[in-house]
């Protein structure tokens, strides 16, 4: 049974290493379980349950990243992207006065469509479009953000007025974030086996004494989940053929479609899962675990999915195959009965483990032909886009919109193939739409 298991989901023994893989996935799923609150948090705005959402997003998160497990046979967890969940209540509902059925009926379309796209295998070429250096800007790129995610989530990087941005004042957040920066430094420099948990689990405590890390009065460490009956197929189709909706849909597609294959292809290298042209082994699989999960969580009540930057902290702990993902799956079942245990670890303890990812994604940046301005200035434009739009999707579709662009205006139209110009074309319609 285990063999059977081990060789769906792409473990190889002596390849690969179980306990690696289990710890590979508990840092994973510490480092981005915050989804677990803020998720909640974010759709409530909205008028939905925050009890049932909470529900709904550790299962639709933990069958999306089994999935991956079985189907991509990939490090990666999924769950409903922040982006699209934050779109969902301030755009869809407060901006665009939807209610937040019809929201969810707009996050249904986008599976489906999402899921017709990666059946008739339409994602292929749009992979095989993107040009080289683009790829490892998007790699970089996502290094960038990830650690941008963690800075900001410290308060090390705080709002500003006049800047949009400041290093943040000096306090127990802040100094329990440095601490885990150093700490997690220390351990992948010794090579320490689940360092990047350790030093979690260290500013955890560090932040018992701090006030950082608060045990509630009432704490319990079991707890039955809330009932999804409430948002279960809430459904209302009454305003789908809406001109406004129609963009919204579109937009929400291409941010998902965007969002997961620019995590793939950023951090599949790191893992041996893509070939030298950058090309992401089991694609189809991964994006198909991404598309059919959004539709599960839009019939049970959360927001589309995505894949998580953040598993970049678990590829950084040594995961490289689906088992990493099986665990992770695991981990938001087991969430579902323990939630208050995993919500005890403050995000300020998961900063280290965010900023060592990015230190080692940006060594991608050296492969990147800087020579030709054609090649250097939209893979830059990729690189500062996707951390400064605080979107890997939109950071993507500025990249490619420069890449065609400059290549068709310089004269060098030949170097860039047809998918790419119709990509440009959609990408350009997207943002003139709005």
């Amino acid at each position: 049974m285990l063999d059977y298991i081990y060789k769906a989901v792409g473990f190889k023994k002596g390849e690969h290493n179980i306990k690696t893989e289990f710890i590979a996935g508990l840092t994973t799923f510490v480092t981005m379980s915050y989804i677990l609150a803020v998720n909640p948090a974010i759709l409530s705005e909205s008028g939905m349950s925050k009890g049932a959402v909470f529900t709904a997003t550790a299962l639709t998160s933990a069958l999306a990243t089994i999935l991956m497990a079985f189907w991509g046979k990939l490090p990666f967890a999924q769950a409903p992207g922040m982006a699209i969940n934050a779109f969902f209540t301030f755009t869809i509902v407060k901006q665009l006065g939807y209610t937040w059925q019809t929201a969810l009926t707009i996050m249904l379309v986008v599976g489906i469509i999402y899921t017709l796209i990666v059946l008739f295998n339409i994602q292929k070429y749009i992979v095989k479009a993107i040009p080289i250096n683009l790829r490892y800007a998007i790699s970089v790129a996502v290094g960038l953000f990830i650690t941008f995610i963690g800075l900001q989530n410290s308060e090390l990087i705080v709002d500003n007025e006049f800047t949009l941005i400041q290093f943040g004042t000096v306090k127990a957040k802040t100094v329990i974030a440095f601490v885990g920066i150093i700490l997690s430094g220390v351990f992948v420099y010794k090579n320490i086996k689940g360092g990047l948990f350790i030093s979690i689990i260290v500013c955890t405590i560090i932040g018992l004494f701090f006030g950082e890390t608060n045990i509630p009065e009432n704490f319990s460490l079991f707890a039955w989940p809330a009932s999804v009956k409430e948002t279960a197929f809430a459904f209302d189709f009454t305003n789908l053929l809406n001109t406004d909706v129609i963009i919204v849909i579109f937009t929400v597609l291409f941010i998902c479609i965007f969002d997961t294959m620019g995590a793939l292809l950023g951090m599949a290298a790191k893992t041996g899962n893509a070939d030298k042209d950058g090309n992401v082994k089991n694609l189809r699989g991964a994006l198909l675990s991404d598309s059919v999960s959004s539709i599960v969580g839009a019939s049970i009540g959360t927001s589309a999915v995505t894949t998580f930057a953040e598993s970049a902290s678990g590829i950084a702990e040594g995961g490289r195959s689906g088992l990493t993902s099986l665990f992770i799956g695991i981990l938001f079942i087991v969430s579902l009965l323990f939630s208050s245990i995993f919500l005890l670890i403050p995000i300020a303890a998961t900063t280290g483990s965010l900023v060592i990812v990015g230190v080692l994604m940006i060594n991608e940046i050296k492969k990147i032909n800087f020579d030709d301005m054609t090649e250097a200035l939209p893979a830059f434009l990729t690189i500062i886009m996707i951390p400064l739009t605080y979107s890997i999707g939109d950071g993507i579709m500025i990249g490619i919109l420069s890449y065609v662009l400059i290549k068709t205006i310089s004269g060098r139209f030949k170097e860039t193939n047809i998918a790419m110009y119709i990509l440009g074309a959609l990408i350009l319609l997207k943002f003139l739409l709005g």
